[in-house]
């Protein structure tokens, strides 16, 4: 783990969450239905006709994984916020049980030692919007303005590093084209509409964030990934270009002030939905940028496939997790130099990492799972490599600290440093978390030394 040297001694050592996946209490003190809520409640959306209704009973629990953190050894947490807790109607009036959960959360992190990383927007977009358009429509990008400003002025006393979106992509692509995610929909206009709105809406809750708390910190977390083509054949060289547009550009590009890719908007051949000084909004500066990084993409062309018309390919014998994404620790090391050198990043979080297998907890009770603990240790070590080469990388936040509700693969893969019962809500830190403790107190011993 030298490699772990060449780490800022100010690095931020951080686990990740999100409030879907964790909190449950879905119909408590005023929350309304999110499209989550609605999604996972069709039959055969969500593997094993699982729910987010309980979760991990965060909203109940979070004394005790605040406990679980400082056990841990870490001094930040990112979790997102519930837009249906705060605007149980997506706008109007605001809900005060909601905020003052967030409020009592924050207050407890800081007590404790740990900065709040809160993320405003992480897929749980109010279902009364979705009713009335979603993010293919304008209004959806305001309302969330308006929805960031009351949690800013709120928590903006205490709270200094906030993120607007979790991954665009997902919500954009996933949730709009492929239809595996809420809100579920196969349509490729309203994909492109979506993911331009939700880039607006970013762009509206910077400003509305930095009025309510001129102090703050603002960045974005986008989930990236390294794009290969399979063979040297022209057709998989284009698919490649295509699939890096897709997966990377088109998300990166705007809020950089570049616009949109040309190629992609020829490709998706979708008109956006642009008024003047909307890409200015878009290209609000940033403090810093995060990423997610899970996979890179090998791919080849697929004509008859669906946009971007590239399909993934896997190397035999690579090594795999329990989410069939292939382990490949350079992927993240290349993605943090690309934010480097092609776009010119100042500050980057690794904001999600992390690795799904099939734990099983012993009979002495403990659960000890080697695969993840060389996972987080190869990407832990990817990051040193670039920060040796110049990549300005700020922190490190592992996905995820709780084995949670993983989307539409339900309560089958577990991610966490902590392994959760779901049935008594037993917390029991697994050897990662151990693992991921003495990692974080070895650099703790460095950067006093250096101090």
């Amino acid at each position: 783990m030298n490699d772990l040297n060449a780490l800022p001694a100010d690095f931020t050592w951080g686990v990740a969450t999100a409030a879907y996946q964790i909190e449950g209490a879905v119909a408590e003190d005023g929350r309304s239905p999110s499209i989550w809520d609605t999604f996972s409640h069709t039959p055969g959306a969500v593997a094993g006709g699982d729910t987010g209704d309980v979760a991990c009973d965060h909203y109940h629990r979070w004394p005790e994984d605040i406990g679980l953190m400082k056990q841990l050894g870490v001094d930040a947490y990112r979790f997102s916020i519930a837009w249906p807790r705060i605007v149980p109607g997506g706008d109007g009036p605001a809900n005060r049980a909601g905020l003052d959960f967030y409020d009592r959360l924050v207050d407890g992190l800081l007590t404790a030692g740990i900065t709040p990383y809160p993320t405003l927007y992480h897929w749980d977009l109010p279902q009364a919007l979705q009713d009335r358009g979603g993010w293919p429509a304008r209004e959806t990008a305001e309302h969330f303005a308006t929805y960031a400003s009351v949690v800013a002025e709120r928590l903006g006393d205490r709270v200094k590093d906030w993120a607007t979106l979790n991954e665009p992509l997902c919500s954009a692509w996933i949730g709009h084209l492929e239809g595996k995610m809420a809100p579920g929909l196969t349509d490729l206009r309203a994909a492109v509409h979506a993911s331009y709105h939700l880039h607006l809406g970013h762009g509206l809750a910077v400003q509305a964030i930095r009025a309510a708390s001129p102090d703050a910190r603002v960045g974005i977390v986008n989930n990236l990934s390294p794009i290969e083509a399979a063979s040297e054949r022209e057709e998989d060289r284009a698919a490649a270009v295509r699939a890096d547009g897709h997966t990377n550009r088109w998300w990166l590009d705007p809020i950089h002030g570049r616009g949109y890719p040309q190629d992609m908007l020829e490709l998706y051949g979708v008109e956006l939905p642009e008024h003047a000084g909307d890409l200015a909004t878009i290209a609000a500066p940033l403090d810093w940028l995060g990423l997610n990084y899970y996979f890179r993409q090998i791919v080849t062309a697929d004509p008859t496939g669906s946009v971007p018309y590239a399909k993934q390919i896997y190397l035999p014998g690579a090594r795999h997790t329990a989410m069939d994404w292939e382990v490949h620790a350079e992927g993240l090391e290349k993605l943090l130099l690309r934010l480097t050198g092609e776009y010119g990043a100042q500050r980057i979080h690794v904001t999600e990492n992390g690795s799904a297998y099939p734990d099983v907890v012993r009979a002495d009770g403990t659960v000890d799972d080697p695969e993840r603990v060389r996972y987080l240790e190869e990407h832990l070590a990817a990051c040193g490599r670039a920060a040796r080469q110049g990549a300005p990388v700020a922190g490190y936040f592992a996905w995820s600290l709780l084995d949670n509700f993983e989307w539409a693969y339900g309560y089958d893969k577990r991610f966490g440093l902590v392994h959760v019962d779901y049935a008594t809500q037993r917390r029991t830190i697994k050897g990662s978390g151990h693992r991921y403790a003495d990692i974080i107190r070895s650099a703790s011993r460095r950067a006093r030394r250096a101090a």
